[in-house]
């Protein structure tokens, strides 16, 4: 099912508004999976490990949409940075997210002279086909077998319940990724210093919860 592109004030709202048409659409059974999959998220909380302010980025490749590999330090230059790590292109609160950052982000970013990118474990090839078609162009980032997402300890996998329930929609998570395996980010947002030292993070159990444009707005000002 697409998402229209709403203009309302946060990405909670959208979501609200999103919702009720889409567990019409995937009807109450699966429904009811993914409402399951997201309460055991909340009730688990966030694992152990995770990064933290005042912890510096690691240097590993990441891959553009043409698959060349580029080091992380270089996608980031010697400029501040807003990182966006997303599930993948199937998941819909991902794409309201993301159109969100690149409508009222993107303008802000560039005004700071500030790096704003997206990553997530999906192969260039669907990274690519995505922009394409949710009309994302950020610049959008390839993270093979999540080794940027696990050094950071913001990963995670599907439930077996949520899988088959995404199956039946015709989502292959583990079919989009680089390294063919269902590991995903929790959705993450990370501002980082000039010198790669992290000076916000917010990580989402829940998937269909999102960091507001705002908050982020917030944490760049007070670098």
């Amino acid at each position: 099912m697409k998402q229209k592109q709403k203009f309302t004030d946060t990405i909670a709202a959208q979501v609200d508004e999103f919702n009720p048409a889409f567990d019409a659409h995937i009807g109450p059974a699966l429904a009811e999976v993914f409402a399951m999959e997201q309460e055991e998220l909340r009730r688990a909380g966030l694992p152990d490990g995770i990064a933290r302010v005042g912890d510096k980025l690691p240097d590993v490749l990441l891959y553009d949409n043409d698959r060349r590999p580029v080091p992380l330090r270089e996608v980031l230059g010697a400029a501040a940075a807003i990182i966006v790590f997303y599930r993948g292109a199937w998941c819909p609160y991902c794409g309201i997210a993301l159109q969100t950052y690149q409508r009222e982000l993107s303008p802000i970013a560039e005004t700071f002279g500030t790096r704003l990118i997206a990553i997530s474990p999906q192969d260039p090839d669907v990274v690519r086909r995505m922009a394409h078609e949710k009309g994302v162009y950020l610049s959008l980032y390839s993270d093979a077998g999540n080794a940027l997402a696990s050094r950071l300890g913001i990963t995670t996998s599907p439930s077996p319940e949520s899988t088959l329930a995404r199956i039946a929609l015709g989502v292959d998570v583990a079919g989009s990724t680089m390294d063919r395996t269902p590991t995903i980010p929790y959705p993450t947002v990370i501002v980082a210093d000039a010198t790669g030292i992290i000076r916000f993070i917010d990580v989402q159990v829940d998937y269909t919860h999102r960091t507001e444009t705002g908050d982020i707005i917030g944490a760049l000002v007070a670098l």
